[in-house]
């Protein structure tokens, strides 16, 4: 039999980078839809359970992970164009990135960047390789090559000693063993306040909230559970993060197995997570916990899971309180656990999704490259 089709082990950037784009819901449904398929793969989630979770087709989840394969984030972006054929060469196109990403001092230039100007004048009088192209193709090359106009930024690498040996635990409790593994996680801080997103509303008049000033609601936290092997989300609202309160959510996935057979529940580094009454309960109660490598939560399955969640309970919402917000992310769970396979469900997940994508390029025009 063959191995089920699986995204490789994230980088810690790559990672990263598909977490932000999942938490946020920015850069466009497109870049939202594969992220998720991306992360949720790369963790150990299974092909069929992908595929209900983005209401796509099981052979496009596994396209996007063989595609993630082969070009790494490049897949977020899928390349779909025509047209009249080039009037510059793959040589030429490769030369230009090459100098866009490239510091000005490098070329004996008085900057520190490039402008398009800039960069088209140098283009023209290169001796090296001289090539005449217009400013707006140039935009267009360098587009079409994912290299933008962007802020500097930092970056963070797991500075985890065990990170392959926990990145390997988990890939192998998640391939080996899904109906036996689970994903624990805190989603938040979740706030009182209008959450922007998308409505049907009359062309020109979109639906309006209200702008807040002053929020004396306080925060919340989803403590949120997620069992591999049959696709089901629950999990409660807390005040704060604490040991008992993880506690409390290994105790309900523990119920989930109440057979005394070995359990495994993949979660994050957080000191409330490993608190000694966790450990000794996990001890008695037959449990693995697999701890995710620090500063690597994307390798949890249950991060994939957060990004509906988000956009389906707070996207286009103004709740007035923490208790309707929590009624109301109840409610998302039971509908999310009890329609997740039903074709109907799938079919108007598909529209929505295809709606948000026209309205987002109606309104912003096309998503801009990260």
């Amino acid at each position: 039999m063959a191995e089920p089709v699986r995204a490789r082990r994230l980088t810690d950037q790559e990672g990263q980078r598909l977490a932000q784009i999942v938490r946020r819901g920015k850069g466009g449904s497109i870049r939202v839809r594969r992220a998720t398929m991306i992360m949720a793969s790369a963790s150990g989630t299974p092909v069929p359970a992908i595929a209900r979770l983005v209401a796509a087709d099981e052979d496009t989840v596994r396209d996007v992970v063989h595609a993630f394969n082969e070009r790494g984030l490049a897949a977020l972006d899928p390349q779909w164009a025509g047209g009249r054929p080039r009037l510059i060469t793959d040589e030429d196109i490769a030369f230009i990135v090459a100098t866009a990403t490239e510091r000005p001092a490098v070329h004996d230039l008085p900057f520190t960047h490039w402008s398009v100007r800039k960069l088209a004048a140098h283009l023209a009088r290169c001796h090296q390789h001289r090539i005449m192209i217009s400013r707006e193709r140039l935009r267009q090359v360098l587009r079409a090559h994912a290299v933008s106009f962007q802020r500097t930024r930092t970056w963070k690498e797991s500075n985890d000693p065990d990170k392959e040996a926990k990145l390997d635990r988990i890939e192998h409790v998640t391939s080996h063993d899904p109906n036996r593994c689970f994903a624990f996680d805190q989603f938040g801080p979740l706030s009182i306040r209008p959450g922007h997103g998308t409505t049907w509303a009359r062309e020109s008049h979109p639906a309006r909230l209200p702008a807040t000033y002053r929020r004396t609601h306080g925060i919340r936290y989803f403590h949120g559970c997620y069992s591999l092997g049959d696709d089901q989300l629950w999990g409660v609202t807390r005040r704060r993060k604490g040991g008992e309160h993880t506690l409390a959510a290994l105790r309900s996935i523990r119920a989930a197995r109440p057979d005394d057979a070995p359990i495994h529940v993949i979660m994050d580094n957080l000191s409330a997570n490993k608190t000694p009454a966790v450990r000794a309960w996990a001890a008695n109660n037959n449990v693995e916990l697999c701890f995710t490598p620090t500063y690597a939560s994307w390798a949890n399955p249950i991060e994939a899971q957060f990004g509906p969640l988000r956009t389906f309970t707070m996207g286009a919402s103004n709740h007035p309180n923490h208790t309707v917000l929590a009624r109301g992310l109840q409610a998302y769970l039971r509908w999310r656990n009890a329609n997740a396979r039903h074709p109907d469900v799938l079919a108007a997940q598909r529209r929505e999704r295809a709606r948000i994508r026209s309205e987002r390029q109606h309104r912003w025009g096309r998503p801009r490259a990260a």
